[in-house]
């Protein structure tokens, strides 16, 4: 997106936070395509079979996005940030509801590159879930850089500008996150 783009949405944002939903409806179209690729990053990661359509995942997450009345949104990065979040939340429970009409047929997988330059092999996305909310509480801002940072490609400058830190700090973070969870998740998939 464009400088000017960005500060436009910033001020809408701003002002679905004070309850404008005139600036609620503008929103949509201006964000769509970044959310599109944001779902499509996710269901690239999903099995070649998943019910769960890209277009279908935007749609689900940005209905959840509005109903955050109450936030106070400072710009385009937390708002991807938050559209990150609630598209695993909607996969994570997608694959619940899928896991429950199987019983025992296993939980979806998900390919995921945690290890630097090297991609995990397919995980559980439960597992992946249980993995961050456990990260989620040792250290809920590693969490969030995990979530900006790899499920929707903001910048490290982003994601500073984000969370208020210095590019040092999410670097820091971001590289100790990252090998907490490859730990935790060779852990649980060697579990019995």
């Amino acid at each position: 997106m464009q400088s000017a783009d960005s500060e436009n949405l910033t001020q809408l944002l701003i002002d679905v936070g004070k309850g404008n939903d005139a600036a609620l409806n503008q929103i949509l179209p201006q964000i769509y395509q970044e959310l599109r690729r944001l779902a499509g990053s996710y269901m690239s990661r999903e099995r070649s079979d998943h019910t769960l359509q890209p277009t279908a995942l935007v749609h689900e997450a940005y209905l959840r996005l509005i109903d955050q009345r109450r936030v106070d949104w400072k710009n385009r990065a937390q708002f991807l940030g938050m559209a990150a979040n609630m598209m695993r939340r909607v996969l994570v429970n997608h694959a619940r509801d899928r896991a429950a009409e199987k019983r025992g047929g296993g939980a979806p997988r998900v390919t995921l590159s945690i290890a630097e330059g090297l991609e995990q092999p397919e995980l559980d996305i439960m597992a992946v879930d249980q993995a961050l909310e456990k990260l989620a509480e040792l250290d809920p801002r590693k969490t969030q850089i995990v979530e900006y940072k790899f499920f929707t490609g903001l910048t490290t400058d982003e994601i500073a500008a984000v969370l208020g830190i210095s590019v040092a700090t999410v670097e820091r973070e971001w590289k100790f996150a990252r090998a907490w969870l490859f730990e935790a998740l060779k852990a649980q998939d060697a579990a019995p």
